[in-house]
């Protein structure tokens, strides 16, 4: 008999009842140091009291109009977007899922509006993740995320990671953008080298093309920077947000210029929840944290303490581990043993890890780690580690 909950999920045996900064409370009282921040989404840590209080003043108050209305909040946290980052304009979500709809929706209608509407096709690379919808698995064009699920909505052109003589190459009439991730998330935290981002900018500008920027998992300070394309000096014409940006309460948005966006006119989009008030209400908060003076500045200092200490481990087991991979606190760990094992041997020394392709566990934790944190979550993972060795 199917479950109740549709069983799409490989979950662990785990059930968590309260969160506390850095760590997890199971049901049954164990306490979890979590490397995963719900998969970069905790990105203040668990209960924030800044987030707390912001939900919980706007709960008090008023939870949904839907945009038939005039949002306050919304207004409040597109200014402080558009002030802090490239767009001139923002268009609010509740996933990183519905956000890369829209910037397909986005480059294409912006050709159409130009008179060239058969500029459709748009390159991605491989590895790549953007999300379970049509436009999302179709740009990522792997076997395991299309398999059984076509027709595929056609239009994406799959490039090998950070081929640019490919990516030139490729560029025909009918390519009208090009869509990266900064770093890859799932697809094994794999960085772009800055050089390369500012080839695929030269590239689109040479060629007239919009560059879309999937910063879903990479943003919101997880490299140590508002968004980690600003670590290669450019900025793109269309970006992808999520995850971070509600520190927990889901939120989304797609960020622009005035030039990207000029398609998009009223009736062309829309959202029930998206931007809702509650949503960015905290968002809001989540902004003037990451904002802050020095808060950046601590992620980085955090960052290096963290590689270092998990280059030491890379080396005291060079059987379990191959290198340290990443930026900021977006780092993965490449095993030669296998990353499930590793994984689940966390779980048994209290510590939460995410796994991703290329036999990688991703380490994400919150950006309010603590020095004590991170010395902690070595002591565990090289606990988990023996356990590996020895199993």
């Amino acid at each position: 008999m199917i479950p109740s909950v549709l069983p799409t999920y490989s979950r662990a045996p785990l059930s968590f009842v309260k969160g506390e900064g850095s760590w997890l409370i199971e049901a049954d009282g164990r306490r979890f140091l979590d490397l995963g921040a719900g998969i970069a989404v905790n990105a203040l840590g668990h209960a924030n009291p800044a987030l707390v209080k912001a939900l919980s003043d706007q709960a008090q108050s008023l939870w949904h109009t839907s945009n038939l209305y005039q949002i306050p909040n919304q207004q409040a946290l597109a200014d402080k977007l558009v002030e802090h980052t490239f767009a001139d304009t923002v268009f609010f979500t509740n996933s990183g899922t519905e956000s890369c709809e829209l910037a397909v929706k986005m480059a294409r209608k912006y050709w159409y509006e130009k008179g060239a509407p058969d500029k459709t096709d748009i390159i991605t690379f491989e590895g790549s993740f953007h999300g379970r919808s049509s436009a999302g698995i179709a740009a990522a064009g792997s076997e395991k995320m299309t398999k059984g699920f076509g027709p595929l909505l056609p239009g994406f052109i799959h490039l090998p990671w950070g081929d640019m003589d490919a990516s030139k190459a490729a560029i025909t009439d009918t390519v009208g953008a090009i869509l990266v991730e900064p770093v890859q998330g799932e697809g094994g935290i794999r960085p772009m080298a800055d050089s390369d981002l500012k080839a695929l900018r030269a590239l689109c500008d040479d060629h007239d093309l919009l560059l879309i920027l999937d910063e879903v998992q990479c943003g919101m300070g997880r490299t140590g920077r508002l968004f980690a394309h600003e670590w290669a000096g450019i900025t793109p014409d269309i970006m992808m947000v999520a995850k971070g940006i509600g520190g927990g309460f889901p939120l989304g948005a797609v960020l622009a210029t005035e030039k990207a966006a000029s398609g998009m006119s009223a009736g062309s989009h829309g959202s029930t929840y998206g931007g809702n008030p509650l949503g960015c209400a905290v968002g809001a908060a989540v902004m003037d944290e990451m904002t802050a003076e020095g808060f950046l500045d601590e992620v980085n200092r955090k960052a290096g303490l963290m590689r270092q200490k998990l280059e030491g481990l890379v080396d005291a087991h060079p059987e379990v581990f191959e290198e340290v991979r990443g930026a900021g606190l977006m780092l993965g760990l490449k095993c030669k043993a296998v990353n499930a094992d590793v994984v689940k041997a966390g779980y048994d020394n209290l510590l939460l890890t995410v796994p991703a392709a290329d036999n990688v566990i991703r380490l994400l934790p919150p950006l309010t780690i603590s020095d004590e944190e991170i010395g902690e979550a070595i002591t565990r993972l090289d606990a988990a580690a023996k356990a590996v060795e020895n199993a």
